[in-house]
């Protein structure tokens, strides 16, 4: 089993692309080591002593390395833990624990009046924005639409990357405002 790695705009983390899915739908983001108990894999990551996140995408895992890590050294023990879990088709979750999975959502301060204007929103995150982020290692989650504003989690690469201050500001919210006028501005949560 050959498992690719590729850089992420996130200089702390790394995409490994074990050459099959790693989740069927949704996605997981695991950013404690509490967190992670919920998976056999991102536990084991962790373990490492390292690492500070984890994200499983539909056909990668992304991790991230602590402050003042390098990937030299860091990267043949993740390898060795990947390559072992796939190799053994190990289960990606405890029995029960899958909940946390992050599906696309309706956020709390949605008004239904504002149905058909979410749904642009939402429609242009699915097709033009997640498949852009997911190159990179992560995922961008909607969470809501109130009075102009647009509220999305960022997930795996994407979170705490130096540059995804700009792909929200001038690339989501740009795109979003370009087709749906009503949006006024996109904000990280």
């Amino acid at each position: 089993m050959l498992i690719e790695t590729e850089t992420t705009p996130n200089p702390a983390t790394l995409k490994f692309l074990p050459g099959r899915a790693v989740m069927d739908m949704g996605t997981r983001d695991f950013a404690t080591p509490e967190e992670a108990e919920a998976s056999p894999l991102a536990e084991a990551l962790f373990g490492l002593g390292d690492v500070t996140g984890v994200f499983f995408g539909r056909d990668f895992v992304s991790v991230t390395a602590g402050p003042g890590v390098g990937w030299s050294a860091l990267k043949p023990d993740v390898l060795s833990i990947l390559l072992d879990h796939f190799s053994a088709e190990m289960p990606l979750f405890k029995p029960a624990s899958a909940n946390g999975i992050s599906v696309p959502t309706e956020g709390a301060s949605d008004d239904p009046a504002d149905a058909d204007i979410i749904d642009q929103i939402k429609d242009l995150i699915e097709t033009r924005v997640r498949p852009a982020v997911a190159n990179d290692g992560g995922d961008i989650v909607y969470q809501g639409f109130d009075k102009g504003r647009v509220y999305l989690k960022m997930q795996g690469a994407c979170s705490g990357c130096p540059s995804s201050t700009a792909t929200l500001k001038q690339g989501i919210e740009s795109l979003l405002k370009y087709y749906v006028p009503e949006v006024t501005e996109v904000l990280a949560v």
